[in-house]
């Protein structure tokens, strides 16, 4: 209704008041994207089919008239029949219960489009963060390396630095500009990707994100027996075996009408005479003779789909053991390379650029031994910024992988930082 769009429309403008968490940007989606609110629409459309299902066949009237005049009088042949779908009304449970299945199986298939979204919106969120996270240090890498080719340029001028050396310099400066293009290009991508997925448009689309990624855990989740859960509560394999078990039942509903699909009976009356005679009354019956067609290939057919159904929860079901033991793995894997860069190659890093700091200080070095020192951990840097977006992405995905199918696909690739002019 027009105050139900309302009142989302308030919690939308509430949303976007402020920077996006990944929780507010997972609301926003399941309360703005219009795809998903199409997908509502099948829950509709599906409870529908199971009121009809459950409705009594309506009546079928028929009606003959013929005359003719013989002598100036005129002798009619009127027959009038109402006919019930007797056959119809047997097989009513079994169509009510076949329907039943059916909106059930139509009810995980939405939710499990819920909970796919959410996971596509957390994958995009966290990648649109990192990326921005990306974009500033690049830009901060760009300005020290457009201070150090202007050094460069000023110190040759002055006949103090060689061609060789400014040259480096001027290098560094190239592929700085170069990788702050790609990272806004990325950039960009990555926030359109999240603003599709969260229905955005207009002034919506400048929405804001957060600086930064959230920190690592303190631990990685340990799951031994993450395969017994993901059978139990994947919605893809539940659907699996719905439809497996409605197409069992609409196999039964084949043979039972293998050989009469239409049995009609009801009272029936017959006028032959003038009109003024009484009518003949008595009922009629109708129903399909099975002379040309016993049925077989249908229930053949029908009996092939069953076994088809039956392969596809098997495959269903091993499908999921690997996806959600990769997923795993690989959540554990990059928990392991953003702990690592955390731990290990950042803190390193650090260590030495403070000790060349002091060297400066102590101008045991020069500035462009420093600048060298700086561009070096631009490797470092971005590579942590990759492993923690990649740890997050991960997260995403094995939560998907214990509900439904997740996106398994390959984590982008690192953008590349030279280190060039790290030897001088």
């Amino acid at each position: 209704s027009d105050a139900e769009r309302a009142e989302v429309a308030e919690r939308v403008a509430g949303l976007l008041s402020k920077p996006l968490t990944a929780d507010d940007a997972v609301q926003l989606a399941l309360l703005n994207n219009r795809g998903l609110q199409a997908g509502f629409h099948d829950l509709g459309i599906s409870e529908a089919d199971l009121v009809r299902a459950g409705n009594l066949p309506n009546p079928h009237f028929s009606m003959f008239h013929a005359s003719r005049k013989e002598n100036g009088v005129r002798d009619y042949k009127i027959e009038q029949a109402i006919t019930f779908n007797l056959f119809s009304l047997l097989t009513l449970p079994q169509a009510i219960e076949v329907n039943r299945r059916q909106f059930a199986q139509t009810q995980r298939a939405v939710s499990l489009q819920v909970l796919r979204l959410a996971a596509d919106v957390r994958r995009a969120w966290t990648q649109a963060v990192a990326a921005g996270e990306t974009l500033r240090y690049m830009q901060q890498v760009m300005d020290a390396a457009e201070a150090g080719a202007e050094l460069a340029r000023r110190m040759q001028a002055a006949g103090n630095f060689s061609a060789l050396a400014r040259a480096r310099e001027q290098g560094f400066y190239a592929d700085a500009a170069l990788n702050l293009a790609r990272a806004q290009q990325v950039h960009q991508a990555a926030r359109e990707r999240l603003t599709r997925l969260l229905g955005l448009w207009g002034e919506q689309t400048a929405f804001k994100l957060p600086e930064r990624l959230p920190d690592l855990p303190a631990a990685a989740l340990d799951a031994p027996d993450i395969e017994r859960e993901a059978m139990a509560s994947r919605i893809d394999l539940q659907i699996a075996k719905l439809d497996a078990e409605a197409t069992a039942r609409n196999l039964g509903l084949t043979k039972t009408t293998r050989f009469i699909d239409v049995l009609e009976i009801g009272p029936a009356r017959v006028l032959e005479g003038r009109r003024g005679e009484s009518y003949k009354k008595g009922y009629e019956i109708s129903f399909e003779l099975p002379l040309f067609d016993w049925g077989t290939s249908r229930v053949a057919r029908a009996e092939h789909i069953y076994m088809q159904s039956v392969e596809r929860v098997a495959d269903a079901a091993i499908n999921a053991r690997s996806e959600v033991r990769e997923a795993y793995g690989g959540y554990r894997s990059a928990f392991d390379i953003a702990r690592h860069y955390r731990d290990e190659v950042v803190p390193l890093r650090k260590r030495i650029s403070d000790e060349n700091l002091l060297r400066y200080n102590g101008m045991l070095i020069g500035v462009f031994e420093l600048l060298a020192d700086a561009r070096s951990q631009v490797a470092s840097v971005n590579g942590y910024i990759d492993a923690l977006r990649d740890f997050w992405i991960a997260q995403a995905d094995l939560d998907m992988a214990l509900i439904g199918k997740p996106d398994l696909a390959a984590p982008a690739s690192p953008i590349a930082a030279t280190t060039a002019g790290a030897g001088h």
